[in-house]
This record gives structure tokens, sequence and C-alpha cells, in this order.
């Protein structure tokens, strides 16, 4: 039988998870990488990208997350979120409509980059596919 460890994820606004799991994926900035039980302790910074915990019954939750931090420690997992959503509870329809502004925003930052952050809107595009992505992944 797997080891459990505990892990939480907390967003400015609210506790998203906190259960305990048998594995962890995770985006981080250099890459996506996994813990499990006994993971030696770490910190890293997150990109937007799947978050899954997979629990004892095989069981997996997918969150869609948009940057921050994680703590690995012997006895569990922090992860610190700049935002983080569990697949169930996006809108398909929000998230959609936020790719469309995205786009038009990447379009009017070719034509005049002086008035549109383009590093910004493409950090949008990237959220809103994102979540996208894992909803249609979860259906």
């Amino acid at each position: 039988m797997a080891q459990l460890f505990h892990v939480e994820i907390i967003s400015a606004t609210r506790k998203i998870f906190d259960g305990d799991v048998v594995s962890l994926t995770v985006p981080g900035e250099q890459g996506l990488f996994g813990v499990l039980a006994g993971h030696a302790p770490l910190m890293s910074s997150l990109a937007i990208g799947e978050i899954t915990c997979e629990d004892e019954n095989e069981r997996t939750c997918s969150l869609a997350v948009s940057g921050g931090f994680i703590e690995v420690k012997y006895d569990g997992v922090l992860i610190l979120a700049d935002s983080a959503e569990l697949a169930e509870q996006i809108d398909l329809e929000r998230a959609k409509n936020a790719k469309l502004r995205a786009e038009n925003l990447l379009q009017k930052a070719q034509l005049d980059s002086e008035t549109v952050d383009f590093e910004r809107a493409k950090a949008s595009l990237m959220r809103a596919i994102n979540r996208i992505n894992i909803v249609e992944k979860a259906l």
C-alpha cells in the first residue's frame, strides 16, 4: 500500500485543497515534477499549468494553477498559489470568453505595442487556455 502525505493548496482568498494523497504532480517553472511520500524537502516556483493529486483509491483531482510556490517538507506539502481552481469549479464559458479577450489584446499588441502590454496579454491567454484544457479533460 502506498504511503500518504498531506497536501494543502491555498490561494490569497481561500483554501482550495486540504487532504492526504498518494502522489502530486505540479508545473514547476523548470518543468513538471512529481512528489511522493518521503520526497526530499524543496521549494520551487510554479508556472501556469495543472496540479494533479491522486488519493489512496486512485481517484484523481485536477486544479488549474496560475503560478505561486510549493514547499515540500518531510511531513507534507504546502502550495501557495497565485490562483487555483478545481476542475469542477471552472466556468467553461467564462474561460472561453477570457481566451477571446486575450487573443484580441494580442492582436492589438502587434499593431500598437505602446498601449497594450504584450506579456500580460500572453499570460492571460495562457491562463485561459489552461483552464479550458483542464475542464475539457475532466469531461
